[in-house]
């Protein structure tokens, strides 16, 4: 390996191939490496999931804060449709 070749620091993203590698295979490691750490990002879908649940969860909590009577409101009307729903499909197998 080269001694001038630019290492990850912890703020770089698994995903990008860092610049001010001169060395062609140190470079295609880099690549590569970059490659299958895309790849591996976009199968594990439940990590992906529970990162999307977190973001909505962050936003939600903002919306509360913001609105604490709307979000009231929502909260409310979430639970009488899930309850709706469930209450259906009760009833459609109690017939």
């Amino acid at each position: 390996m080269s001694t001038d070749a630019v290492r990850y620091t912890s703020q770089t993203p698994r995903t990008v191939v860092p610049s001010g590698i001169t060395d062609p295979v140190e470079r295609a490691r880099a690549e590569l490496s970059a490659a299958l750490a895309a790849i591996e990002h976009k199968a594990n879908l439940p990590a992906r999931a529970s990162e999307k649940l977190e973001a909505g969860a962050v936003k939600a909590r903002a919306f509360a804060d913001r609105e604490p009577g709307l979000a009231l409101a929502a909260a409310v009307g979430v639970a009488v449709a899930v309850g709706a729903a469930i209450w259906g499909v009760a009833r459609l197998i109690a017939r």
